[in-house]
């Protein structure tokens, strides 16, 4: 029997099907070259963007004509499908999700939930040199136009010792670089308690109160020192970047110098419609406050344009800040109604396509597009 694992979306659902492949080799199963050589098919969905959701529906309509002819010639075919599709489905009460995923989907002999796939096997990773581990699942914070609190559910933390244990076996196996993955990174340990004098929690400071405590600084530190050549983390968000975490970047030459740190907005209203827990000014004075303390450092964002209600003048606030930023790359969404978020129940997606996409376009050309010129030039001396 062989497996074939198609995944959409970002390094958290790779890295889910890393474990997929592992668990499909511990019952014997080789990987298949494509989708025709393969006895089962796994589609590891994303819901973050309705495009991607879109995509997935195409392609089991062209499986299931696959499965069809593999029928008729005596041959298993199953048709699996998991990840965050499955996970609204799975947390969706009223059943109208996955009412409307069957429905699209007929030809899918399987909707798995993706926590069914345990840690308790090593990752088929991709790649033999660099790797990532996922340190928590899911997320508390319910911005109104993201799904992930949907898809995955709350913030869950993986324990800590597991996670070290996890990063010294991939030194010990010839790894040199690492990467910690979560939906909110930065705030890991939130629902861990720990009593050892070094594994005091990191509260951070934000409007006048202190915000949940988090063990990410203490984690982060003590996979630098494990020996990688470069330490990455993905995604962090801007309200629980404490001062602490900014001192072990600092002090840590192999921890990244390029800080994936979503803005989504620089438009002080929008950010409150986004129920995004920071002002265009603290994002500033932390932008500010990392490139005091850490030498070389760059920065890349997360920017939705056309969310709802957003005005052209709201907009020009968002080219605004990543001018004064200067982002070394930016991912550009066009906003798109997903189920179950406050956006899609309370606010009206009155942005036009047409002017999403000159949106996008307008910080495409002032972000990425000199980006792309750079790489360019480096690669072609």
């Amino acid at each position: 029997m062989k497996y074939f694992i198609r995944t959409f979306g970002c390094q958290q659902n790779t890295a889910d099907s890393e474990r997929i492949a592992a668990a499909f080799q511990a019952r014997n199963m080789t990987p298949a070259r494509g989708y025709s050589d393969a006895n089962y098919v796994v589609l590891n969905t994303c819901m973050v963007r309705e495009s991607a959701e879109n995509r997935v529906y195409g392609l089991v309509k062209n499986l299931t004509k696959l499965k069809r002819e593999k029928a008729e010639k005596g041959e298993v075919f199953k048709i699996i499908v998991t990840g965050c599709m499955v996970g609204v489905a799975h947390r969706d009460t009223s059943g109208k999700y996955y009412d409307k995923i069957r429905s699209a989907m007929p030809g899918v002999d399987e909707f798995m939930p993706i926590q069914e796939v345990g840690f308790d096997l090593e990752p088929v990773r991709q790649n033999e040199t660099s790797g990532s581990i996922p340190i928590s699942n899911g997320c508390n914070n319910f911005c109104t136009y993201c799904v992930v609190p949907f898809t995955r559910g709350r913030e869950v933390s993986r324990p800590y010792e597991t996670i070290i244990a996890e990063a010294k076996t991939m030194f010990l196996n010839g790894y040199k670089s690492v990467m910690l993955l979560g939906q909110n990174v930065n705030s890991y340990g939130a629902d861990l308690t720990y009593d050892k004098a070094k594994m005091k929690p990191v509260y951070v400071k934000h409007l006048g109160r202190y915000r949940i405590a988090t063990l990410f600084p203490h984690l982060l530190e003590e996979v630098a020192r494990i020996g990688f050549e470069k330490v990455e983390f993905f995604s962090s968000n801007p309200w629980d970047f404490s001062d602490e975490l900014i001192e072990v970047i600092a002090r840590n030459s192999n921890i990244t110098r390029s800080i994936h740190l979503p803005v989504q907005s620089g438009d002080n209203n929008m950010l409150k419609r986004m129920n995004r827990w920071y002002t265009r000014e603290e994002y500033m004075d932390l932008i500010t406050k990392i490139r005091a303390s850490v030498p070389n450092v760059v920065f890349t964002t997360d920017i939705i344009v056309g969310f709802c209600g957003e005005t052209s003048e709201e907009f020009e606030n968002t080219v605004d800040l990543c001018r004064q930023v200067q982002f070394d790359k930016a991912y550009v969404a066009r906003y798109s109604s997903r189920p179950m978020t406050a956006a899609t129940k309370v606010m009206k997606d009155d942005v036009s396509h047409r002017e999403k996409k000159r949106r996008w376009q307008v910080l495409e050309d002032l972000i990425n597009k000199p980006m792309l010129e750079r790489l360019k030039k480096k690669y072609n001396k």
